[in-house]
């Protein structure tokens, strides 16, 4: 993966692409060790380019869900030392790192889009390589861990919550709808992601919600907050917005719908908003994310376009659809 000087980083973060070697960055890109297969994956930018997307109600994603390990955020050393100068300094960090740089930069860059405020970087100097790496934060979903203290549990859960939020079983970059509240740091209710009306408009689709703790190897967890796309239909966000019970998107556990899970946020009216404050599984209760995605993005068999997500065939379901793909040759 080609790597620009860090001064230029964020000179030209707006021009360039991230790409993921052997298309395995996985959602956390934990499982380092693991072999990678198939062509690149080419990432939304994050950071800068994604703070400013935020201004204007975007989020992006773009994680391919390969290779994931629960325990890297506890083995690498950040979950006790921070995201901190400290904390990137540790011999645990940068041995982790070094197990793969390339992809170590393309899941650092998400590990702080979510965790680090925006207009604040990480950098890391690889004492192995010289090369420095700057990450730009932007959503400041735990601030507490970010300034390099251990990361609350509060933290773990919502940056776990926020990198499954972020994940593409297809590693394909969609723009989404982020929306939740930050890691709370005391017992007052924490302030919510901003959004506006404007953005709820344009990203009319509620999606999933995610929660989970891939801190402490737990894991995450999606859940539709829609009914469950019928056989004509189908979308680029399978992990989250599911077709059916049985949906496959490891290491993304399936749980079904965010309504029978979760707890609808409320304000001091008692007035709903528009995502979930708590979400509970095997008697744990979780700080989740919840996402909503343009109408856009879910297709139909039919519509004239042979999408991604669609396959050829006589029928007109997405797994065989004649209208938009043609028969099989």
């Amino acid at each position: 993966m080609h790597r620009i000087p860090a001064s230029q980083s964020l000179r030209h973060t707006r021009s360039i692409r991230r790409w993921a070697r052997g298309g395995v960055v996985g959602l956390l890109g934990w499982g380092l060790g693991m072999g990678a297969a198939g062509c690149g994956v080419e990432l939304e930018p994050v950071g800068e380019e994604l703070g400013q997307l935020r201004v204007h109600a975007l989020s992006v994603n773009g994680l391919s869900t390969n290779g994931l390990s629960t325990n890297g955020l506890s083995t690498n050393g950040l979950s006790t030392n921070g995201l901190s100068t400290n904390g990137l300094s540790t011999n645990g960090f940068k041995d982790w790192f070094n197990q793969d740089p390339s992809t170590a930069d393309a899941v650092m860059s998400y590990v702080v889009t979510c965790a680090v405020a925006a207009g604040q970087t990480r950098t890391f100097t690889n004492p192995v390589t010289g090369v420095q790496y700057t990450w730009l934060g932007s959503l400041g979903l735990a601030t507490s861990w970010a300034n390099g203290a251990a990361a609350t549990e509060a933290e773990q859960q919502v940056v776990s919550a926020c990198l499954a939020a972020h994940a593409n079983k297809y590693g394909l970059h969609v723009p989404i709808s982020v929306l939740g509240r930050v890691a709370a740091t005391s017992d007052s209710t924490p302030p919510a992601i901003p959004y506006t009306q404007a953005e709820l408009d344009l990203y009319s689709e509620k999606e999933a919600c995610y929660f989970g703790n891939l801190f402490d190897g737990t894991g995450v967890f999606a859940a539709n907050d829609q009914p469950y796309l019928t056989a004509e239909r189908s979308t680029p966000r399978t992990c989250g917005l599911a077709s059916g019970t049985t949906q496959q998107c490891p290491p993304i556990t399936h749980l079904g719908m965010c309504a029978s899970l979760c707890t609808v946020a409320r304000d001091a009216g008692n007035n709903p908003l528009p995502y979930y404050a708590s979400c509970t599984h095997n008697a744990k209760t979780y700080q989740p994310i919840t996402a909503r995605i343009r109408p856009a993005e879910i297709y139909r068999c039919g519509d004239g376009v042979c999408q991604f997500t669609e396959r050829c065939g006589t029928g007109t379901t997405a797994t065989s659809c004649n209208a938009d793909c043609g028969a099989c040759p």
